[in-house]
């Protein structure tokens, strides 16, 4: 065999060797997105797991957060409540992403995600599924240097919406028609329609409240990123920033009074909280010497700091 027909062949089969990879990559993915991957969840937080990257999702008793179970889902981000889960996840090649959406354990609804998954949230009834997403940019660590789409789905009559960016916007009282708008953080309330986002343009961002129905907004302040409504729909907690462009911690308004109580030992949070109950908060944070960020709980009234529960975890959800 001369040294011209051995390096065709030594090609030939470097390229089978690629193809299967890449094959075997296809197939892994539709195996961990399967609709059989979805089932009930028994636990009081579910989470996604991070040490192995594969992004499987697990659960836990709240009095023993060591004894970790996993689930038959792999999940970026994952929300349940009123008996609906919603899974963002890895759809295909590309990457492609979806939101899929079940219902005791049955998927009902797959929706295409028009980039990287980012937040999710399901309203207290499960009838309202929302999801941001990144379409260009991964972080919110730069006012402007990200672009994102948050959209919902309305189980009760199948609507999905894939932007909030055609609602009517008042920014601090007057109409807002700027194009460098982006929405974020997309949660609603006990009606179903009532809802509070993060509006940002110019540099700012601002916590909005909306109706889904009416599909409209006002600006209530600024400085408020990744909100998330209080069981009870008495408060909202949300990201704020440490001066203007420090990392952010976590506050609570009262929706009431307009009070604002910032919270201890939330330095450095980057994500959208969740309420256990009206009275404890759970989030993902990277706690000081580590690669991975932790499951952190938090007392909303401030009375005492941030405490890591659940290491290399994210997306917490109270089951």
């Amino acid at each position: 065999m001369d040294l011209g027909y051995r390096r065709v062949v030594f090609a030939v089969v470097a390229i089978v060797l690629v193809v299967g990879g890449a094959v075997a990559y296809v197939t892994s993915v539709v195996r961990d997105t399967s609709p059989a991957a979805v089932s009930p969840v028994d636990g009081d937080l579910m989470f996604v797991a991070l040490a192995d990257g594969r992004g499987r999702v697990e659960q836990v008793r709240l009095a023993e957060p060591a004894a970790r179970s996993a689930t038959p889902m792999t999940c970026q981000r994952v929300y349940r409540a009123g008996g609906t889960t919603v899974c963002l996840k890895l759809a295909g090649p590309g990457p492609t992403y979806a939101a899929e959406v079940s219902r005791d354990g049955e998927v009902v609804r797959t929706v295409p995600l028009p980039g990287v998954p980012s937040r999710a949230k399901v309203s207290a009834s499960g009838r309202v599924v929302t999801w941001t997403s990144f379409v260009t940019g991964d972080s919110y660590a730069v006012p402007g240097g990200f672009s994102t789409r948050t959209g919902f789905l309305d189980l009760r009559g199948g609507e999905a919406v894939e932007s909030l960016e055609g609602f009517a916007a008042v920014v601090e009282g007057q109409p807002h028609t700027a194009q460098d708008v982006n929405y974020w953080g997309l949660t609603v309330a006990g009606d179903d329609r009532t809802f509070y986002a993060t509006l940002a343009s110019g540099g700012y961002t601002w916590l909005v409240k909306g109706d889904l129905v009416e599909r409209r907004l006002e600006s209530l302040r600024r400085d408020a990123e990744c909100p998330s409504l209080s069981p009870d729909g008495t408060k909202v907690a949300y990201k704020k920033r440490i001066g203007r462009l420090g990392p952010w911690e976590l506050a609570v308004l009262d929706l009431a009074t307009g009070e604002e109580r910032r919270l201890p030992g939330t330095a450095g949070v980057d994500d959208q909280a969740t309420w256990l109950d009206d009275e404890r908060l759970a989030f993902a944070a990277v706690p000081k010497d580590a690669k991975l960020a932790s499951i952190h709980v938090v007392p909303a009234d401030g009375s005492s700091a941030a405490v890591p529960m659940i290491a290399d975890a994210t997306s917490p959800s109270p089951v």
